[in-house]
């Protein structure tokens, strides 16, 4: 019987599945990754939480077998930016660990729509960039679904995987899934990038700001566009639209 283990800053408060052991650590504080990874066999990692480089060493030396990384659809979509370059360095790391590995690229998050959800609360106007451009954004759960099958299933060590969700859509239609959620209108309002610029490198720094915006609208390409089957492909289940995502959260835009 596998034992699961979910690592969090506040056992106290962390809401974990039934089975699964709550282990008080910090990715970002290395003193905490002793106790945390003893006995653990297999590793779900999510990229640039903390001194990667590290964290992995900590692994191979507790007998980590596997690890399952969260990496970017950007590191093949758009190599030349910041942030991808920063996940393929991870991605190397890995390779180079001398454990077994498997590389998740996920594309946009629907969860990322939170950032509307104060405005959306107070009944303000939702603004976004790009309105109009359209992503195969997906459910964090079918993240979730494939690392499941490729840590406990055979076939899946050394592989790479680009995950989507399973149709494009685009920030407006966002914006009235959640509203259809909710049973009320949401007002929506496109702003340039510049406006939204403004707004994220106060957030995120310059150059994020910068590489998100390319990657939403300002300088999409095929491949970041393109709608890949690799999550019912792995899964054997299909993936999760964005408006499922919208129905289950809505209590956080109430």
């Amino acid at each position: 019987m596998r034992l699961l283990r979910g690592l969090t800053r506040d056992a106290a408060r962390a809401v974990f599945p039934e089975g699964v052991e709550a282990v008080e650590g910090d990715l970002a504080a290395p003193a905490s990754w002793e106790s945390a990874l003893e006995g653990v066999r297999w590793l779900f990692l999510v990229s640039r939480l903390g001194p990667d480089a590290d964290i992995l060493q900590a692994a191979r030396q507790a007998g980590v077998e596997h690890v399952v990384l969260v990496s970017s659809i950007t590191v093949q979509t758009h190599p030349h930016l910041g942030p991808a370059i920063d996940n393929l360095a991870v991605e190397e790391l890995l390779k180079g660990s001398g454990m077994a590995w498997t590389i998740l690229r996920p594309t946009q998050f629907a969860s990322n729509a939170l950032m509307w959800a104060a405005s959306i609360r107070a009944h303000e106007t939702v603004r976004a960039p790009y309105a109009e451009t359209p992503l195969p954004t997906i459910h964090p759960a079918d993240i979730a679904a494939v690392a499941r099958v490729a840590l406990t299933e055979p076939g899946h060590r050394g592989h790479t995987y680009a995950l989507t969700g399973p149709e494009p859509v685009t920030a407006r239609q966002q914006v009235e899934a959640i509203a259809a959620a909710l049973g009320r209108p949401i007002p929506f309002a496109e702003i340039s990038r510049r406006q939204a610029y403004a707004q994220m490198a106060e957030v995120f720094g310059a150059e994020v700001a910068d590489a998100v915006l390319d990657v939403t609208g300002g300088d999409v390409n095929d491949e970041l566009l393109r709608v890949r089957d690799t999550v019912p492909r792995v899964t054997r289940v299909p993936a999760r639209p964005f408006r499922q995502w919208a129905s289950e959260n809505a209590a956080a835009f109430r």
